[in-house]
This record gives structure tokens, C-alpha cells and sequence, in this order.
């Protein structure tokens, strides 16, 4: 349904100037005319002042208050001034209300390509901030650990006990998961090949080796540091937003101590453990591909794993782990206690914390794998 709206206001013209009479309701409902006709003619007569009749004029809302804004600055514009003090007192304070705090045009967000050079100084300057900040960090958390060691860290064992179970418990059934598909993907890209040659029991060798050594600590590592690396970042950074951190430097607390060692603690007890779970659970998983497609009974397979894995590539394994452990902890509670003050802040540190940990451990598993090359382990 149309709404006629060409009756709602008229210009009529007075021996005092020129009167602008409103009438009828004006709500956005009920429709709002266009203004630009009313602007032509204005200009057209270009008078110096404009009055306003408000007495037949009915219920209004924002559609009005819209109008009149733009009418009262396009008068601005052309030198005609408005009369406002016919205008109904809630119109008029809305008005006043309006115009009282003009707006700046450097507040609008201006979208603009920054040049290359620019960009580059920009990440330049930000990572010459970030490796200072890590520095400092890294300096505090050897000076924490320091006072670890002769008994003089400050923080609640409970706090360490709660950790240990969010990172340890918390995860097994993640692990589990993930540890045995792990296990079933190496057995079967395995058993398409050794198929070829009539080697399949060699695929036990596959699964042990590989989850011993490499798989089990990294795919640990990887869940662990979407999981709980992530929830670090989170916590911390929501504490730095409540001004929690700033509130523990205030009372003499060190947050290094009281925060970030007992999830440091944590991860570097837990990884370990979980390390050697998920060991036994990609085991577990290539044991069943075994069983299923390849005619290898457990026996078979076990007694084949224990032959041909000797214990050191556990080990290797179970240190990876360790390693992963603390690059995790480092990097969830470095980038939460480097967090902003505001939400997006505490997002943005949480994705952060999540991918350098992921590239921490993939470069500290490559440098792990080099030495244990030159080392002949």
C-alpha cells in the first residue's frame, strides 16, 4: 500500500518570510517525504529565514527528527537560517542535542592500501617489539624457574594439581581418537605398498617406528596446543583485560610465578604421559588394520613392534614431548600475558598462541630430528 506523503508539510509565503507548515503524522510507518523537492524549492526563492508551523503537526519519531536535520544543515549550507522555537520542546531538544557536538570528519575510518614499504616497517616494528617482549618474558621465566629450583616460587599447589588435570585427564579421549586414526592411516598407506612385495608384516615396523618417534609426540602436541595452549591465551588475556595482571604486580605477586609456572608445570608432566598413551593407542589402531586386512594376528604384530622398535626411539619420542610441552605453555601464556585491552584482543591471542606453537614445534622437531641424525641416535 502507497502512502501519500506530498501533504505532509507546505511552504507558504508570509509578510515575516517563509513559513514551512508541517502536518499530519510523521513516523517512519506512516512514511516520510522526500526532501529533495522541498530543497529544490528553497533554493529556488533563497530566502533568509524559515519559520515553522507545527500546529497541525501530529505523532513523530525519528523520521521526523531525520528530516529536519537535513533540511537545517542544507540551510546552513545556503545561508538561510532556521527558526526553531515554534518546533515542539522534544523536537527542539533533540535538535540542540544533535548539533551540540559537531562531527569530525577524522573520525570516519577511511579504507586506504598502505604502501609495501610501509607495510614491511609495519611488521618490521612489530616484530622487533615482539622478540624484545619475548626476551623479557623468556628472562623472567629463567629467573622463575631459578627460585623454583631453591624452593622460593610463589604459587598455589592446587593451582598446579587443577592444571594437571584440565591437560592431562581432560584430553584422553581427544588422544585416544586421534592417536588410534593415526595408527590406522599409517597401517593402511603401509599394507597398499608392503602388499606389493608380500612384506606385510613389515607394517608393524611402520606403525611402531613412526608412532614412537615422530607421530605420538606431534600429533600430541598439535592437539595440545589447539586445546590447551589455546585456553592459556584465553585466560591470560581475559585477566589482562580485567586488569587481573596489573592487580598481582600491584600486591608485589609476580604473574610469571603465580600463572605461568603451574601451567608450565603442568604441560611439562603431562606431555609425557600423553606421549606414551598415544603411542600405545596408534599402535593399538595399526594392530587393528593388522588384524582385519592383513591376516597378522596381535601376536604377530606386537612380537614384530618389539623386535624391530628398540626402547631409545621411545624415548626420543617421550623427549620431543617434553620439549613441545614447554613451547606450548611458552607460547599460550607469552601471547595471553601480551594481550590488548579488548575482546578482539583476547581473539587475536588465541590465535596467535595456537600458531606459533604449532610452528615452534614443527621447527623444534626438525632440529630434534637433525641432531639425533648427526648423533647417530
Amino acid at each position: 500500500m502507497s502512502i501519500n506523503t506530498t501533504e505532509k508539510y507546505r511552504i507558504i509565503n508570509s509578510e515575516e518570510g517563509l513559513l514551512l507548515q508541517l502536518s499530519g503524522n510523521w513516523r517512519f510507518q506512516d512514511g516520510i517525504p522526500d526532501i529533495d523537492r522541498l530543497l529544490k524549492q528553497l533554493l529556488s526563492t533563497k530566502p533568509e529565514e524559515l519559520a515553522f508551523d507545527c500546529r497541525q503537526l501530529g505523532n513523530w519519531d525519528s523520521g521526523l527528527m531525520t528530516f529536519l536535520v537535513r533540511l537545517i544543515n542544507n540551510c546552513k549550507e545556503n545561508n538561510i537560517q532556521t527558526l526553531q522555537e515554534t518546533l515542539p520542546i522534544g523536537v527542539q531538544k533533540l535538535l540542540r542535542l544533535s548539533f551540540a557536538v559537531p562531527e569530525r570528519k577524522v573520525t570516519r575510518r577511511e579504507i586506504l592500501g598502505q604502501p609495501v614499504l610501509a607495510k614491511i616497517g609495519n611488521v618490521t616494528i612489530e616484530m622487533h617489539r615482539n622478540w624484545n617482549d619475548l626476551l623479557a618474558f623468556v628472562g623472567e621465566l629463567f629467573y622463575g624457574f631459578l627460585n623454583f629450583l631453591r624452593g622460593r616460587v610463589r604459587f598455589r599447589y592446587s593451582d598446579l594439581f587443577y592444571q594437571i588435570e584440565c591437560a592431562g585427564p581432560s584430553a584422553l579421549m581427544i588422544i585416544t581418537l586421534i592417536s588410534i586414526l593415526v595408527g590406522i592411516i599409517l597401517a593402511f598407506v603401509g599394507a597398499v605398498q608392503l602388499r606389493l612385495f608380500g612384506a606385510e608384516i613389515f607394517v608393524a615396523n611402520l606403525v611402531g617406528l613412526g608412532m614412537a618417534r615422530e607421530m605420538g609426540a606431534m600429533m600430541t602436541a598439535i592437539i595440545m596446543a589447539g586445546r590447551t595452549g589455546a585456553a592459556y591465551a584465553a585466560q591470560l588475556g581475559t585477566m589482562q583485560v580485567n586488569e587481573e595482571i596489573d592487580a598481582f604486580k600491584t600486591m608485589g605477586i609476580s604473574p610469571i610465578e603465580f600463572l605461568v609456572f603451574p601451567r608450565l608445570l603442568a604441560l611439562i608432566i603431562t606431555m609425557p604421559l600423553l606421549c606414551i598413551y598415544a603411542d600405545f593407542m596408534g599402535i593399538i589402531g595399526g594392530a587393528i588394520v593388522s588384524a582385519t586386512m592383513l591376516d597378522i594376528s596381535f601376536f604377530q604384530y606386537f612380537q614384530q613392534i618389539q623386535g624391530f622398535v628398540p626402547p631409545i626411539h621411545f624415548i626420543i619420542g617421550i623427549v620431543k614431548a617434553g620439549v613441545f610441552g614447554i613451547l606450548i605453555a611458552t607460547a599460550g601464556c607469552f601471547r595471553g600475558l601480551q594481550c590488548g585491552r579488548s575482546a578482539s584482543a583476547v581473539g587475536f591471542a588465541t590465535t596467535s598462541a595456537v600458531v606459533t606453537s604449532i610452528v615452534l614445534i614443527i621447527v623444534a622437531d626438525a632440529i630434534i630430528t637433525i641432531l639425533c641424525q648427526l648423533l647417530g641416535v
